[in-house]
């Protein structure tokens, strides 16, 4: 299972990711929170149209991945250059 978290300040963009994370299985625990829980190739193709969005990105843009079932944590955009360390539960 993996979680994605999202902050995305375009609306568009944030809309289309939404709706691709939707298509993809995901569901929405809270706004831009989703949890997909499958089998590892189609978490493999989500991480994969996920990078494509992030190309996209401005500085003001990011996205967390977490694997909950291991310490994977992916960072795209604005989150890749937060030093802190991330805390969930």
């Amino acid at each position: 299972m993996i979680i994605v978290s999202y902050d995305i300040a375009d609306d568009k963009m944030r809309t289309n990711f939404s709706k691709m994370l939707k298509k993809n299985g995901a569901i929405r625990l809270q706004y831009s929170v989703y949890e997909l829980q499958n089998t590892k190739r189609i978490i493999d193709n989500l991480i994969v149209k996920i990078e494509a969005f992030s190309r996209h990105f401005t500085q003001d843009d990011s996205v967390v991945v977490f694997d909950v079932g291991s310490d994977n944590i992916k960072k795209y955009g604005n989150a890749i250059y937060r030093d802190k360390p991330i805390v969930y539960f």
